[in-house]
């Protein structure tokens, strides 16, 4: 895509909605299918955005790598409470899943948050000590979202401007910015408005170059 701005694209299909609306089975992928023409942007949204493998470099193709995730106990809570209502599974059949997909988690899932620009981590604010019983997801309301921006952010950081935005927003380190959980959305916006308008600028550049040289 960064080379083209094509190529090919398929959806997991997690639920019974989403595979009666395909007439395929839960669990499967969609046909492949190609990107429309002409996009501006392609944004990637799951757990491999920026894995690295012996075969695989993923996070060298990126140009905003973003890590958004809970701390690891609401994420099984979350976890647990959405295969059991959404999917039907039973909460010890996924306590065995998250046991058996911990290898893949601990080598390939978590060092993808130390390539990233900036990691949104959601921290609640209620007790989750013992994530493997089936309880109600903490809320917004009940969270702090811890954003850290990694010494090699490309993204422009301007603390100043955000801590008057967000009211009660505080760093608590010189490249950490913490907001409440109800303002992450507006956190999101203000942090990447001009990630993106960045981006933006420089693909067009890039566009003109070639018609700059064939004139000179």
């Amino acid at each position: 895509y960064g080379e083209s701005g094509a190529g090919m694209t398929r959806r997991y299909l997690h639920n019974d909605e989403e595979a009666s609306a395909a007439f395929q089975a839960v669990g499967t992928f969609t046909p492949w299918q190609p990107i429309p023409d002409k996009t501006d942007l392609l944004v990637y949204e799951g757990l491999h955005g920026g894995v690295v493998t012996d075969e695989f470099d993923l996070a060298a193709h990126v140009d905003l790598l973003v890590g958004v995730s809970p701390i690891v106990n609401l994420e099984w809570i979350q976890k647990l409470k959405r295969d059991a209502e959404e999917r039907g599974h039973a909460p010890q059949d996924v306590t065995r899943t998250i046991l058996r997909r911990m290898p893949d988690y601990v080598n390939y899932i978590t060092p993808q948050f130390s390539r990233t620009d900036v990691n949104f981590q959601r921290v609640p604010l209620v007790d989750t000590a013992n994530p493997f019983v089936l309880r109600d997801i903490p809320t917004q309301e009940e969270s702090l979202v811890v954003i850290h921006f990694a010494p090699h952010s490309r993204i422009p950081q301007n603390f100043d401007l955000w801590l008057k935005e967000i009211p009660n927003s505080f760093m608590s380190r010189d490249d950490t910015l913490v907001v409440r959980g109800t303002q992450q959305t507006q956190a999101l916006e203000l942090i990447f408005l001009p990630a993106i308008e960045k981006l933006m600028t420089q693909r067009a550049l890039m566009q003109e170059k070639p018609s700059n040289l064939t004139e000179l």
